[in-house]
């Protein structure tokens, strides 16, 4: 695949952004419309349905898609998806929007976004999608707990967006489909591998992404700065460790760091076909799978996320999956491994638990070099310092 020839998802990238006099036009029309004001969630998917980034998709799904992405993983189409992208409102809500209408798509203070051209009604089965989904219907899953917590009918139909949201973090690096395809035209590369983080990079990371570079022109470092779960690590302290690293580590005219503004849903196997499709609207060619990638507790296994794409042909999904295993730094190999080629026991083995790592971050303490950089654990030690001050 090339640049020139990898096609967005459904092959045209959706572009909803409106401007000058229709711009105007709908602008002059919102104060007579009924409205809807939008969760930080929402304007996340809002955002990302505008900017093409869940091309082929032109709004919220309407039932028959929904239906079809939940029981089939695909749309109505056949095109592969594999999470419902869902506008809720409560039944009393639902009283005030028709089919037919157009309907302000608002953010709180009153600021319009988009118009949503409701072309449909409906309620779904959230339990049925709960288990389809994140294969629990459990409330302590944080994807299954937002579901249960939006409305109960969920609106369908087109948006036609006409502003960005007020509060634009990461500006510099914010960079849509249509830009990061210009920039690697620019660069010349014709293979593309994109890293999915919502974590710092810790040396397994980045011996994955150095890995996937040796075959490959650039690399997208793609961190998720939508919402996540509240004891994830900020944004912004990620990302002053992701320019850290890129600085000292890596060859920087070979790497792309742009954010995602997209939610976790934590949906495990699902969301990294998610994961993968977004980074081919990108106009990425290759996607980095790693260990439990979008994974949450326990409720997926180790590589399940590798083995669902067994059910997406390559022609279909139209981006290639680098499937990787556990890795770690080996003492007797004195270097990074994998189990696909490190033949020592595990005691030879470094790689720490999120909660090991945590400790010693709170006590002022690196993690051994061979698991974190360490001006990456200089950038946390200090961030947890100052989030523990009263």
């Amino acid at each position: 695949m090339t640049t020139e020839t990898i096609a967005p998802h459904g092959g045209t990238l959706v572009q909803r952004f409106v401007g000058g006099d229709e711009r105007a036009r709908w602008l002059a029309r919102v104060g007579k419309l009924p409205r809807i004001t939008l969760t930080r969630r929402e304007i996340s998917d809002l955002e990302m349905i505008a900017i093409g980034a869940f091309s082929p998709l032109e709004g919220f799904m309407g039932r028959d898609d929904y239906d079809a992405v939940v029981t089939r993983m695909r749309l109505t189409s056949g095109l592969p998806w594999t999470i419902p992208v869902t506008l809720a409102v409560t039944a009393n809500e639902a009283k005030h929007y028709r089919p037919g209408d157009d309907v302000a798509l608002v953010e709180e203070g009153g600021k319009p976004l988009a118009i949503l051209h409701l072309a449909e009604t409906y309620r779904p089965d959230k339990q049925r999608e709960a288990s389809e989904v994140y294969r629990t219907t459990e409330e302590a899953h944080p994807g299954v707990k937002a579901i249960y917590e939006m409305g109960d009918l969920y609106l369908g139909g087109k948006v036609t967006a006409l502003d960005r949201p007020s509060e634009i973090e990461f500006q510099e690096h914010r960079l849509d489909p249509g830009e990061t395809r210009a920039r690697f035209a620019e660069k010349g590369w014709k293979r593309i591998v994109a890293f999915q983080t919502r974590n710092p990079i810790h040396r397994a990371h980045e011996y994955l992404q150095k890995c996937a570079l040796e075959s490959c022109d650039g690399l997208l470092i793609h961190p998720l700065v939508g919402e996540t779960k509240g004891d994830d690590i900020p944004a912004a302290v990620r990302m002053e460790c992701y320019k850290a690293l890129i600085k000292d580590y890596y060859p920087t005219d070979r790497v792309v760091l742009s954010v995602l503004p997209a939610n976790m849903r934590y949906a495990g196997p699902r969301e990294a076909v998610f994961h993968a499709l977004m980074r081919k609207n990108y106009g990425c060619t290759h996607f980095i799978v790693g260990r439990d990638h979008a994974g949450v507790g326990n409720y997926y296994g180790t590589y399940d996320a590798h083995r669902i794409f067994d059910g997406f042909p390559a022609e279909e999904i139209g981006i290639a999956p680098l499937f990787y295993e556990h890795t770690f730094w080996c003492e007797r190999c004195e270097g990074m491994a994998s189990t696909k080629t490190c033949p020592h026991p595990r005691e030879h083995h470094i790689a720490l638990s999120g909660t090991k790592v945590r400790e010693m971050l709170s006590r002022g303490e690196r993690p051994p070099m061979e698991f974190s950089r360490p001006e990456v654990a200089d950038i946390l030690i200090r961030a947890m310092r100052q989030s523990s001050r009263p």
